[in-house]
């Protein structure tokens, strides 16, 4: 499987498509309570029969160009791809304080925050590409944790991939059936080593299938290009750290799914 440098991978998104491409999207509509959400789809029409899916979280700013391109770049290994809307209609922003507003809204509540990323992963199990027996989910910052919380809700999904998540710990009651990567930097200042470690120590306890990968200069948000454009000294884009946290995720899936 090519591995393209990040560099190159993200110039060549912003080629348009040439007619009849074989990489189709689709906004999807569903709900969650009294919330419309609008979801991003994205698959590869030449590819005939089912395939697993994925489900893609955004990072606090919304489901925004850079969870589209992730989720392009999966449809484009061959599975669909479905980046969720944790804040509805779309909602994003370039403005931290706004950010963290609705992202504290979603999180205040566990078992909302977890019901609203589910709804997500029923919207995409009714998609007649997908097949069912072979999910996953990945998420980058506010997404790696929320697609944590899916795999403590106890959903069944193969694995989960978190980014530069925050790392919530498991609940001592979770019911952990997916595999858990998650790719974390040693030099995010959100999240202190106290937490990585009460992070590892409740998975084993909860006797989950689980590895943290940890690469030694990278901040947060270190697999998106544009993480220093928001002015926000612990963001930081680490090239070397964003190609093999991509390599190892494919490798991750390929082991998920080869049954």
């Amino acid at each position: 499987m090519q591995i393209l440098a990040p560099a190159a991978l993200f110039a060549a998104l912003l080629i348009p498509a040439a007619a009849g491409a074989a990489i189709q999207t689709e906004t999807v509509e569903y709900s969650h309570g009294d919330s419309t959400l609008k979801g991003h789809l994205v698959y590869d029409d030449s590819i005939e029969g089912k395939r697993p899916g994925v489900i893609v979280a955004h990072e606090w700013w919304g489901l925004n160009d850079y969870a589209r391109q992730r989720a392009r770049m999966l449809a484009e290994l061959g599975y669909v791809a479905f980046a969720i809307d944790m804040y509805g209609d779309q909602r994003v922003t370039r403005h931290a304080p706004d950010a963290k507003g609705w992202m504290q809204q979603i999180t205040a509540n566990v078992e909302d925050w977890r019901a609203r990323a589910l709804a997500g992963l029923e919207a995409l199990k009714a998609d007649p590409r997908v097949d069912t027996d072979k999910l996953a989910a990945v998420g980058y910052c506010f997404g790696g944790a929320t697609v944590l919380q899916m795999a403590y809700a106890g959903a069944n999904l193969d694995g989960v991939v978190s980014l530069h998540g925050s790392l919530p710990p498991a609940p001592e009651d979770s019911d952990i059936k997916a595999s858990i990567l998650a790719a974390h930097g040693f030099e995010d200042p959100f999240v202190p080593a106290e937490r990585v470690a009460a992070f590892q120590q409740s998975l084993q306890t909860a006797g989950a299938d689980w590895q943290l990968v940890v690469y030694s200069d990278a901040r947060h948000a270190f697999t998106n290009p544009a993480a220093g454009d928001y002015g926000i000294d612990a963001l930081r884009y680490d090239a070397e750290a964003d190609s093999r946290s991509w390599a190892q995720m494919q490798g991750f899936f390929d082991q998920i799914f080869s049954d």
